[in-house]
């Protein structure tokens, strides 16, 4: 009888020992296919935000287009590029591709403008037509929550970035996903974003 009880004991805690070892491996399993899940990109089209006339703008307005989001500032060393930003904008407008500006005060205050004196300064002196957003933060603890998504890696699924100064270029394919970071001093009609969209 005490040799069938032990054999009996035996034969549970192998049981056991073998159950414990597939749950460990069904962990493991489960925690290696939870890391080589690709990251949930996030899309621009969540976004709605008011232009510099106080008007809704969706971004969802925009799906099927490539979009470049810049930040501007009036009274930069580089605001001439507004003047390559609007050529940029009358060529391709019609192919699909769009630019949104975000006037930001963060760089040496040089956009201290309200929305209405931005809009006057934008038409008279460089004859904007394409969609300007009213003023935001563009970095810091009041960055715009746009601006959140575009620099933030666990949000666009590219990569972390911040803004290194006026002008500088966010990139966004036709799925509304950021693909590319463009410094300040890239001109906006740079051969590389010419190409890009023409692709």
């Amino acid at each position: 009888m005490k040799k069938i009880l032990v054999l009996m004991l035996a034969v549970i805690v192998v049981n056991c020992k073998h159950a414990a070892k597939e749950q460990e491996t069904v962990n493991v399993s489960e925690e290696e296919h939870r890391n080589e899940m690709p990251m949930e990109k996030e899309q621009i089209y969540q976004f709605k935000v008011a232009d510099l006339y106080g008007n809704p703008f969706d971004f969802s307005s925009l799906k099927g287009k490539k979009i470049m989001i810049v930040n501007t500032a009036s009274e930069c060393g580089l605001t001439p590029q507004y003047a390559q930003l609007q050529e940029l904008y009358d060529e391709f407008k019609d192919e699909n591709f769009t630019i949104v500006g975000f006037p930001a005060n963060n760089f040496g205050r040089q956009e201290p403008g309200t929305n209405s004196q931005i809009a006057s300064f934008c038409k008279e002196n460089y004859g904007v037509t394409f969609p300007m957003m009213g003023k935001i933060s563009v970095k810091g603890d009041d960055i715009h929550e746009v601006y959140q998504f575009l620099t933030q890696k666990s949000r666009n699924g590219l990569e972390d970035s911040e803004v290194q100064w006026n002008f500088q270029k966010y990139l966004l394919d036709e799925q509304g996903h950021l693909v590319r970071v463009i410094a300040p001093k890239t001109l906006p009609i740079d051969e590389s974003i010419i190409n890009w969209i023409k692709e």
